[in-house]
């Protein structure tokens, strides 16, 4: 019993911080994943975590105890949001495209979040899951989450970096990274679009006979699937480098989280 007490709330906290990092992360926090597979999973690795590092530690229960338990929550959804947000590239793009395109009011649910995804974003969503498991990113996203134990440690100062806006400060210009990345993906295609439309006002010009407006959403759709077809072998490449970059901000996180707030 005296041994349980030592260790339970090691364990909680150690239960906590996975458990908020399931809910966040891309792949494990889909709505086709399980919430019970989920629990038991986050229940399975805090368990590892705990043999492994949490029977090293030692923790008083005392009245900072609660706090702890919230930075845990908060560190955890932390990690899990700095690589979420990479995969968000895929549905920003996705819409941009769509609205050039013309599919903007063809939104559909996605099955995987349970929230109205466009067309593109949908079907480029899937192939960015298909190719994150294939170099098995979700063994890489379970290796970051356990090698944050050695950079942020349980006794960590989270809320110290994020009253000095060091986090703050990095998600922000992390989200604008993001941004651009998804504007870079999408800039193919809208530019086709673009001077589809420069070419279809050129055609209203010379040909007023022509109905511009009957003939260029279908145009535009061809051409879009063209250029969507002439882009698919580099998808590939193009997601391996995403992939990459988002595991760089991870680690760039964990050396803001790691070093001395300011």
């Amino acid at each position: 019993m005296e041994l349980f007490l030592q260790g339970f709330p090691i364990f909680l906290l150690i239960f906590c911080r996975i458990t908020a990092f399931f809910v966040v992360a891309p792949i494990f926090s889909t709505r086709n994943v399980p919430n019970t597979f989920k629990l038991g999973f986050s229940f399975f690795i805090s368990l590892l975590v705990f043999l492994t590092y949490g029977l090293k530690q030692t923790i008083v229960p005392d009245a900072d105890y609660v706090l702890a338990i919230i930075r845990e929550i908060l560190a955890g959804a932390l990690l899990g949001f700095a690589a979420y947000l990479f995969f968000t590239i895929v549905n920003t793009a996705g819409s941009l495209i769509d609205m050039q395109m013309g599919f903007g009011m063809a939104n559909i649910i996605d099955p995987m979040t349970g929230v109205s995804a466009p067309l593109m974003g949908n079907f480029k969503g899937m192939i960015a899951t298909l190719v994150f498991l294939s170099i098995n990113g979700h063994h890489y996203l379970l290796s970051a989450l356990l090698q944050s134990y050695e950079w942020i440690p349980l006794t960590n100062t989270l809320f110290a970096h994020v009253s000095s806006g060091s986090v703050t400060s990095y998600l922000t210009g992390m989200f604008g990274q993001t941004f651009l990345l998804a504007v870079q993906m999408s800039a193919p295609l809208v530019v086709a679009m673009f001077l589809t439309d420069v070419g279809l006002g050129f055609l209203a010009r010379t040909a007023p006979q022509y109905n511009v407006f009957v003939i260029g959403i279908p145009i535009k759709i061809l051409v879009g699937f063209l250029m969507l077809a002439v882009m698919m072998p580099g998808l590939v490449i193009l997601y391996e480098h995403l992939f990459e970059q988002m595991f760089t901000a991870m680690r760039k996180l964990f050396d803001i989280l790691q070093g001395p707030a300011a």
